[in-house]
């Protein structure tokens, strides 16, 4: 088979396949091999959902069992065996990891479809219409989630005006002399600014699609006392940045601040099977029966491996490897813009959600398709493409990350040796 039948057949929207064009046929922990049998080391982690590598044989023994005893596949929002001892690990994972008590809802199987039902939670329960949304932010392709996502390009594929969505500036986004948080509660506190009271603010704690943004702890606690003022909601949008990416389960959890709805996805279940989830404050699950509803809300394949994975966190040697692959990449990516400064690198992210910012999407683009042809594979992010991103699976073995890191140094060293210096003007 070559790639043919996908170009003749396929939608011409089809992204990914473009920008590594071949046909994968095998995939285990942190490598996948094409159909002509060669290796390649995976930094790009299903975009997020592959946190524990490809086919991880833990997740992957629990499942075999459950299909082999023919478990329930599709349930609607029905009692399943396999939904219940999901709900109980994360209940008691979760309790020893927040403050709050949350009820758990589970919508489509996208991370769009969780956004969309925080959204619309939110508004029911203020009875406000408006929602807060980040400069850079990415909340999906939906209508609500698109409203609430910055990026031009992916709003103008629409085809309609995106409205019930006010924009507010991220940490940092003016620079660091400008303080966002008091920017925001000025809007507020005017009423003439054309701000209305927002019914809730949704963030991503690292904004992923954004270019690798981090909010700071004092942004976000302050974030959240805002809300707690004005009486608005708080949505983290954990569904990129959440199970592990960051270093904690939760991105949020080291500020120490109480979410009103996180929403999360992608690594959820573990294994990249669908699965989203809302986490609500008890206080505010005001839903009616029925309100809100979907058929595939009752993955219980993704409810047997999601609970597999939270086993993993008890175990020191996940914990360990984790801390270690963090550690080699932020030495790495210092030393990469440390040697290359001349070239206006910076470093971008946290934990395993890092990335380092370059002149533009040519630069990024062309590093990108260089360290493929080397058998790594890592994509962009950023509003130009700039950023080159790394997501390791939090598995990969320290050696096979070192590998990929000589090979980007390689193509970090080729790419810049023919393209611009200089940064873009950045868009407001």
């Amino acid at each position: 088979m070559d790639c043919t039948v996908f170009e003749a057949v396929e939608s011409r929207v089809r992204y990914y396949c473009r920008r590594f064009p071949v046909i994968f046929t095998r995939a285990s922990g942190e490598h996948l091999w094409d159909a002509d049998g060669r290796e390649y080391i995976d930094l790009f982690a299903g975009a997020g959902s592959l946190n524990y590598g490809h086919n991880h044989a833990h997740l992957k023994a629990r499942l075999m069992a459950y299909l082999a005893d023919d478990g329930i596949a599709h349930g609607l929002d029905m009692h399943t065996a396999a939904k219940g001892r999901f709900i109980e690990a994360f209940e008691a994972f979760a309790a020893a990891r927040t403050r709050g008590k949350y009820r758990l809802m589970f919508p489509g199987p996208t991370g769009t479809n969780a956004v969309e039902a925080a959204i619309k939670l939110a508004r029911k329960v203020t009875r406000r219409t408006a929602v807060g949304a980040f400069t850079n932010g990415f909340h999906g392709m939906t209508l609500g989630a698109l409203a609430a996502t910055g990026s031009t390009s992916k709003r103008r594929g629409a085809g309609i005006v995106l409205s019930g969505v006010d924009r507010y500036p991220y940490d940092g986004y003016f620079g660091p002399e400008t303080d966002t948080i008091a920017l925001i509660e000025r809007y507020l506190q005017d009423p003439s600014s054309g701000f209305d009271v927002p019914a809730a603010f949704v963030v991503e704690t690292v904004q992923g699609e954004g270019g690798l943004n981090v909010a700071s702890t004092a942004w976000l606690r302050r974030l959240t006392a805002l809300c707690r003022r004005w009486g608005i909601l708080l949505i983290v949008d954990d569904i990129q940045a959440g199970c592990g990416r960051t270093g904690p389960f939760f991105s949020w959890e080291d500020a120490g601040i109480d979410p009103d709805i996180v929403c999360l996805s992608k690594s959820l279940s573990g294994f990249g099977l669908p699965l989203s989830m809302l986490m609500i404050r008890e206080d505010i699950d005001q839903w009616q029966p029925g309100e809100h509803n979907g058929t595939f809300r009752g993955n219980n394949h993704a409810f047997v491996t999601a609970a597999a994975a939270l086993e993993l966190w008890d175990d020191p040697a996940f914990r360990a490897n984790q801390e270690a692959l963090t550690a080699q990449l932020d030495r790495w990516i210092d030393e990469t813009v440390a040697a290359l400064g001349s070239h206006g690198l910076a470093a971008r992210g946290r934990g395993l959600m890092r990335g380092i910012a370059t002149a533009g999407d040519e630069v990024a683009d062309a590093i990108c398709a260089e360290v493929f042809q080397r058998g790594v594979i890592v994509e962009t992010s950023g509003p130009h493409g700039e950023v080159v991103k790394f997501m390791p699976p939090l598995t990969t073995r320290p050696d096979r990350l070192a590998t990929a890191l000589d090979h980007l140094s390689e193509a970090f060293a080729s790419a810049l040796a023919t393209t611009p210096d200089t940064l873009p003007a950045m868009a407001g």
